[in-house]
This record gives structure tokens, sequence and C-alpha cells, in this order.
């Protein structure tokens, strides 16, 4: 009889560690499909070399190549700022190395979404909330979830400090 009870007990036993490494592998493959989502979501840019405007300072009674050479040259510098606002005014501003690392490939470098919500001008504690959230997993969002569990209460804290002030920094960017 004993011999009974102790292989039923061996055999939930197995049932219980077979599903426990299902439900382990589960969580192994939620994470795989994370960090495929964050490799394939990796912008490249490629620049192509800058075209140098050369004035001919010889030619300065000839109206006619002046202002082809100004033309040429407002030309350049709208193509330029349209870069710029393209790339999302990549120097704006400086940010940590953690948030460049876990934030800015959604969130943009600066903090205003690309695929990401926009988080200009949200406070402190709304984003303290919501990164607990996100790691507590009380909001689902895979991608968050698997970027936070790597950053310690301390981190959490920081960053969103860092991040409740990109509303000032960009009022100061805007204002130079």
């Amino acid at each position: 009889m004993i011999k009974h009870i102790i292989a039923a007990v061996a055999t939930l036993l197995a049932f219980w560690a077979a599903y426990h490494m299902y439900t382990l592998d589960k969580e192994v493959h939620k994470l795989d499909n994370i960090h495929r989502t964050i490799k394939a979501s990796e912008i490249v840019v490629q620049l192509k070399k800058p075209v140098v405007v050369k004035e001919d300072l010889t030619t300065d009674n000839d109206e006619a190549a002046k202002k082809a050479a100004e033309k040429k040259s407002k030309e350049l510098d709208r193509k330029l700022q349209a870069l710029k606002n393209k790339a999302g005014n990549i120097a704006a501003f400086k940010v940590s190395q953690t948030y460049k690392q876990n934030c800015s490939s959604c969130h943009g470098v600066n903090g205003r979404g690309i695929i990401g919500p926009n988080l200009v001008g949200k406070s402190k504690e709304y984003i303290l909330e919501q990164l607990h959230a996100f790691k507590t997993g009380k909001r689902k969002n895979y991608v968050m979830y698997g970027l936070l569990q790597k950053l310690d209460e301390k981190q959490l804290d920081e960053l969103s400090g860092e991040i409740a002030t990109f509303k000032e920094k960009w009022e100061k960017y805007n204002n130079q």
C-alpha cells in the first residue's frame, strides 16, 4: 500500500515538474520574441556624403551666379532642416545611457515617441507608477516587461526623474 502511495506522489511530482518546465519554456519563448522585436525595431540610418557648395568669389559682379548660389544654399538648408525634423531632433539634449539602451528605440531619443507614446510632459510620479505596472505585469506589454526586468528600483526612480525633465529640456532647446 505504501509503495502505491509513494508511486502516486512521484507521478504527481513528475506531472508538476513537466507542467512547470512547460510554463518556464513559454516565458523563455516570450522573452525570445521580445528580443526579436527589439532587434527588428532597430533603425539604421545611412547618410549620403555631404554636398559641398563652393562659391566662386570671382563672380561678384555676376548677379545670376550669386542668385543661383544663394538658391542652391537655401535648398540645401531646407533639405538639412527636413532631415533634422525627420530624425526627430536627435541632438536636442543629452539623455542617460540607461534611457538610450532601454527606452529610445520606442520612445525616441528625446522622448517624443516613435512606436511608443510621447513621454514629454509626464510627471515623475506618473512615469514611475507606469514603470512599476509594466514591471509587475499589471499592464501588459511584453517589450516593456522584458526591458524593465533588468532594472532595479533605483534605476527606475532615476529613469522616471530623467524623463520628467524632458519637457523643460525641450523648452530650453526650442528657446535657444
